[in-house]
């Protein structure tokens, strides 16, 4: 058998895969995935969001606001989050375990940076509140959320999904509780700054993730992404270290379930 996974950030409420949902977990099955972190991205998706991952016991939630989806959103929307928290406590086992994807992102030249941040803060306030651990999304944006996060310390910390920051950035994350998500990304070649972190940053601060229908692997361009590949990001991961692809995915299994308080027991697929 394959070793056990999670795939800690894979869209899995979004075409192609929501009308395709038994054979996705099928092949990642047959790959030792085993359990599938599904992030939100706008207040429109919750319901949709949370419908797909009760739908099985291997997939949770992270319902968010992405920062690119901030334009329209205010107050009733945060207290629609809120209220899917504290809804959350009610359910055993809780399908949602962590607040996502949340951040700024200041790549797009007309966006919004006081919206975003206010936005951000705002789901920054439920995740201590909630002590709730949170799938960051950053993107030209490091230093800036670094500030935030250091005035906040969250006690729950978090991912930060796609790293792409620089080793510095990635230990003054860690610092903060938040480990750095690894995916597609390792395994281009060309990819040499983010292969460097990966393969020498502390392996107890590390989890993966595919982004699946996103982020393709070097191989498969032009065919999309989806969970069963997180196996080719442990191989790849594996590789780069120098180490047997079981021992690390039970390290990173370990990670993972650490950072989004899951039960160490795996579900079957």
């Amino acid at each position: 058998m394959p070793p056990a996974l999670i795939d800690t950030h894979c869209h899995l409420d979004v075409p192609p895969f929501v009308s395709q949902l038994d054979t996705v977990l099928a092949d990642a099955g047959k790959k030792g995935v085993c359990r599938f972190i599904l992030p939100g991205v706008e207040a429109a998706g919750w319901d949709n969001l949370l419908r797909v991952v009760n739908r099985s016991p291997a997939f949770f939630a992270a319902p968010g606001i992405h920062p690119l989806f901030c334009k329209n959103t205010g107050d009733a929307e945060i207290a629609k989050l809120d209220s899917l928290l504290c809804e959350r406590r009610r359910q055993v086992p809780a399908k949602i375990v962590a607040i996502g994807e949340i951040g700024l992102d200041f790549w797009p030249s007309e966006c919004d940076e006081e919206q975003q941040r206010r936005i951000f803060e705002a789901q920054l306030d439920l995740a201590e509140h909630h002590r709730l651990p949170v799938l960051l999304h950053v993107r030209k944006a490091h230093d800036a959320v670094l500030a935030l996060l250091r005035r906040r310390k969250l006690s729950a910390g978090g991912i930060v999904h796609a790293f792409s920051g620089s080793l510095q950035q990635a230990e003054q994350y860690a610092g903060l509780g938040f480990f750095p998500g690894f995916g597609g990304g390792i395994t281009w070649p060309r990819a040499r700054r983010l292969r460097r972190i990966a393969t020498s940053f502390p392996l107890e601060k590390i989890v993966l993730e595919t982004d699946a229908p996103n982020m393709p692997l070097y191989g498969h361009q032009g065919h999309g992404n989806h969970p069963a590949l997180l196996a080719e990001v442990l191989t790849c991961l594996a590789e780069l270290r120098g180490m047997e692809e079981e021992d690390l995915a039970a390290e990173i299994w370990q990670n993972s379930c650490a950072i989004l308080q899951l039960p160490m027991k795996e579900e079957k697929v």
